[in-house]
């Protein structure tokens, strides 16, 4: 899979457009809501998961090769 953030941010618009159709029934709104939902849940996940990444290598930028031990992913690889 090799999704980017730039199509994680075309689902949270092609959501919002199915929650603005004025033709939805209730019954089908109340399913495109859940479905909202799980969505964003989701998101927040991927998000907070880019934001940690772009820390890391913030950290990286400013301290170089010295944070590596501190940072076991940016290698490639845990230390056990």
């Amino acid at each position: 899979m090799k999704n980017k953030l730039s199509d994680l941010n075309d689902h949270l618009f092609a959501q919002l457009e199915r929650l603005s159709d004025e033709t939805l029934s209730a019954e089908t709104i109340e399913q495109e809501v859940k479905r909202t939902e799980a969505i964003v849940s989701v998101s927040d996940q991927i998000t907070g998961n880019a934001d940690l990444q772009l820390k890391a290598a913030k950290l990286f930028a400013e301290h170089g090769q010295a944070i590596l031990p501190m940072l076991p992913q940016i290698r490639g690889k845990t230390e056990e």
